[in-house]
């Protein structure tokens, strides 16, 4: 066991297994450090080799040793170890090997996988964790707001930690996860594959309230160039735009703001929709569209 290089990792940050702990040090000195309360023991079979808090790499590594072999950390953990940004997770995600018992620990959240070869966890990064596409699948699927779980896959691929492909690759060998269909979606809108498919619906949410047909891809000309608008309803002042995927790039984000002062000062007043809103939200993008008419002057059906 103490040829594992998982436990020597440990034993780097400060953190041992009792077994590991024995073998090194050999019982007496570890009980005397114990009764000496120079070392603590957090969790039964597990060792830390101070007594102050702990760091959080160490709470890592305290939950790793204390769960079955083979665990490794998951979901938004190990997200954040890998870069992601934006989503802090009060506690610590494991994944562990399918009947593998889950330990005693606060703040714990667990799921049990089937599959822990090297096509799933990282096979040299330490802690040990799920590849960054399994920890974003993980990571959406273990949220109850589904906008949240979108949120998760869009920022991996603005971040640039994962690429569309290998996210669609690594969900088709998931199985059956919560907001799978969500999920596969976002993935789809973070490659730009779904590009029309919101203009479509956004038109039957129109449609079906019986709004009056805008003209689409509009042009406004400004000093540098031309935008296009994809909703202009101009006899009311009214353009609406329908948003794929939000930017959380500053330099993109800061030419969006841009784009849209631009459109406010030279063109109608502007309404923004996600795809999101479109397929999920569409009373709420009818009312506030139908609205936003009125108030320009549309009279009504």
């Amino acid at each position: 066991m103490t040829d594992d290089p998982t436990f020597s990792r440990a034993a780097a940050a400060g953190v041992m297994t009792t077994s590991h702990a024995v073998a090194v040090f050999g019982r007496g000195h570890l009980r005397a450090q114990l009764a000496a309360r120079r070392w603590q023991r957090p969790h039964r079979g597990v060792i830390v080799m101070h007594n102050g808090p702990l760091t959080h790499d160490q709470v890592l590594w305290l939950t790793l040793l204390a769960c079955p072999p083979r665990t490794v950390l998951g979901g938004l953990t190990a997200a954040a170890l890998d870069g992601l940004e934006g989503f802090p997770q009060a506690g610590v995600c494991v994944l562990l090997p399918k009947g593998g018992r889950r330990p005693r620990l606060d703040g714990l959240v667990t799921s049990w996988s089937t599959h822990l070869g090297t096509d799933q966890v990282h096979p040299a990064r330490t802690p040990p964790r799920t590849r960054i596409t399994r920890s974003l699948i993980d990571g959406a699927s273990s949220q109850q707001a589904p906008a949240r779980a979108r949120a998760i896959i869009l920022a991996g691929v603005q971040q640039r930690l994962a690429v569309a492909e290998s996210l669609e690759a690594a969900l088709a060998t998931r199985g059956a996860c919560r907001h799978r269909g969500l999920i596969m979606e976002s993935i789809m809108d973070a490659a730009g594959g779904l590009q029309s498919l919101p203009e479509r619906e956004f038109d039957l949410i129109r449609r079906r309230r019986r709004l009056p047909v805008p003209d689409r891809q509009r042009a406004l000309r400004r000093q540098d160039g031309r935008m296009y608008l994809d909703n202009v309803w101009a006899s009311y002042d009214v353009s609406a735009e329908v948003h794929g995927i939000p930017h959380l790039r500053v330099s993109r984000w800061e030419a969006d703001l841009e784009r849209q002062n631009e459109i406010i000062i030279l063109g109608p007043r502007l309404i923004c929709f996600s795809s999101y809103a479109i397929r999920h939200e569409a009373d709420r993008v009818g009312d506030q569209l139908e609205r936003a008419l009125r108030r320009g002057g549309w009279a009504g059906r």
